[in-house]
């Protein structure tokens, strides 16, 4: 088995495809001619977005994410930290952490989408 893919639910398929492609240099894989369904290359596993309104309409009662008490969170690694998290700032994503040196060894730092889903930009563990 494969982890395939993981789904978030938004408001604007469109601006977040836009944002995350400014943000972290992610490139398009695939958009659905509704525009209610894309899907962006990471490698072997997609990071997808999914209207909320095409996910109330098959019946899954989505709720917007919450910055104040994420539920879960996603991760880009980089050599470069530092400027990764300039470029997505500059982007539209709001800090939450800046970059910090763990115990492990790996350095990381927070940010938060437009969306409000919390994203980890860090360095391989050591």
């Amino acid at each position: 088995m494969q982890f395939k893919y993981t789904i978030f639910y938004v408001e604007d398929v469109g601006k977040t495809l836009d944002f995350y492609i400014k943000a972290f240099g992610l490139k398009l894989k695939m958009l659905h001619q509704s525009g209610d369904y894309a899907e962006l290359d990471t490698g072997q596993t997609s990071l997808s977005f999914s209207s909320m309104q095409l996910m109330n309409e098959l019946g899954k009662s989505p709720v917007p994410a919450n910055a104040n008490s994420p539920s879960f969170e996603i991760a880009f690694e980089t050599e470069d930290v530092i400027n990764a998290l300039d470029q997505a700032v500059q982007a539209g994503a709001k800090l939450v952490q800046s970059p910090a040196l763990m115990p492990w060894g790996q350095t990381t730092a927070y940010v938060t989408d437009l969306n409000g889903y919390l994203v980890e930009i860090c360095t391989a563990i050591n």
